[in-house]
């Protein structure tokens, strides 16, 4: 049976991709080698490192004057690093989940932390609005996609100050102004690559403007200085995000991306709004193209586990919410096919002709 995986992350990912990386993890550039065991500083792997950092600017359409750097740690480090490296005294955030509270935490060990808003007392089942950035803060750090809640800021917000967003879930599925940013970062584990490696674009004169010292591994500047190779990368998940942009450009980029994204959510949001069994968790004007949240209506909350096991015999992965929300979540980034959403659906109406 097909399997049709929903997973949020580590997610699915094209089969260029797997395919490709899997051959060079058996042999990698002809050399003989698998690409587990090569040295980073080879020239074919730097060909590689090269060639990564070049699609992204070609891809996302990266003005001049932005550095674009893969690190590891996850995003969960650049929670720390960034106020490292750009608060002095005071930073203002957005908060719209999980992810959103985790990076507050972490600035607030460095400054004064200015939350502008939040929607945590409705469970961050929407963006909030009408907020008031302040401009004597040294950056305004947004989460652009919401994973566990399933909203999504989409548009490109014009911001006083320099503008910081993990985009880990949300990137290359969306045409971005990237010059609206001071900083965009992510965890390349949803739409890019398997986990391990994290990206970072930052435009190069926000750096060297704070007044404390900076551990080396943690100052950006180090990284940049170096392309990425002061340490030993994470070499495969770096070598499998390379496939992921050929990938991408291979098949119309970003705004194609961003094309089909809309009709798999379209399609799966208008069967949630329709059946009789479920609903949607967050304002309509905020829902994610990526994660997509619903739950059983109120009266049909005991039927919840038996359409989980009825969607996973007709090959659902992965659709099960995350467990601090509970519901369902089904995760469509960009390798994600229209047919799996499609078979989502059709499942979602035989389970309800059936009660």
């Amino acid at each position: 049976m097909k399997k049709h995986n929903f997973y949020a992350g580590p997610s699915i990912l094209p089969q260029y991709t797997i395919e490709n990386t899997a051959a060079a993890i058996k042999d990698f550039a002809g050399m003989g080698l698998s690409l587990m065991e090569i040295s980073h500083r080879s020239k074919q792997f730097v060909a590689v490192m090269d060639e990564a950092q070049a699609l992204f600017k070609e891809l996302l359409d990266i003005p001049e004057g932005y550095s674009v750097v893969f690190l590891g740690g996850g995003a969960s480090t650049q929670f720390a690093m960034i106020p490292y490296n750009l608060m002095n005294k005071k930073s203002a955030y957005l908060n719209t989940g999980a992810w959103a509270k985790k990076a507050i935490k972490e600035a607030k060990l460095f400054g004064e932390v200015d939350v502008v808003a939040t929607s945590e007392k409705t469970t961050f089942n929407y963006i909030p609005k009408g907020y008031t950035i302040p401009t004597d803060a040294d950056y305004f750090h947004i989460t652009t996609n919401n994973t566990i809640y399933g909203t999504e800021i989409r548009k490109d917000i014009d911001c006083p100050i320099p503008l910081v967003a993990d985009m880990s879930s949300d990137i290359f599925s969306r045409p971005v102004d990237v010059s609206k940013y001071a900083m965009i970062y992510g965890g390349a584990q949803k739409n890019l690559a398997p986990a391990g490696v994290t990206f970072i674009i930052v435009k190069n004169d926000i750096l060297g403007k704070v007044d404390r010292a900076i551990p080396t591994m943690l100052n950006y500047q180090t990284h940049i200085d170096k392309g990425s190779m002061f340490n030993t990368p994470p070499v495969v998940p770096v070598y499998a995000a390379l496939q992921t942009l050929k990938w991408l450009k291979d098949n119309g980029g970003i705004a194609a991306m961003e094309k089909k994204n809309i009709e798999k959510a379209r399609l799966l949001y208008d069967e949630i709004d329709r059946n009789k069994l479920f609903v949607g968790t967050v304002a309509e004007e905020d829902r994610s193209l990526m994660n997509i949240c619903f739950i059983m209506k109120e009266e049909y909350k005991d039927l919840e586990a038996d359409f989980f096991d009825f969607a996973t015999s007709k090959g659902m992965v992965g659709i099960k919410g995350h467990r601090s929300v509970g519901g369902f979540r089904a995760s469509t980034y960009n390798a994600l096919p229209k047919e799996s959403v499609g078979a989502l659906v059709a499942a979602m109406k035989e389970f309800e002709n059936s009660h």
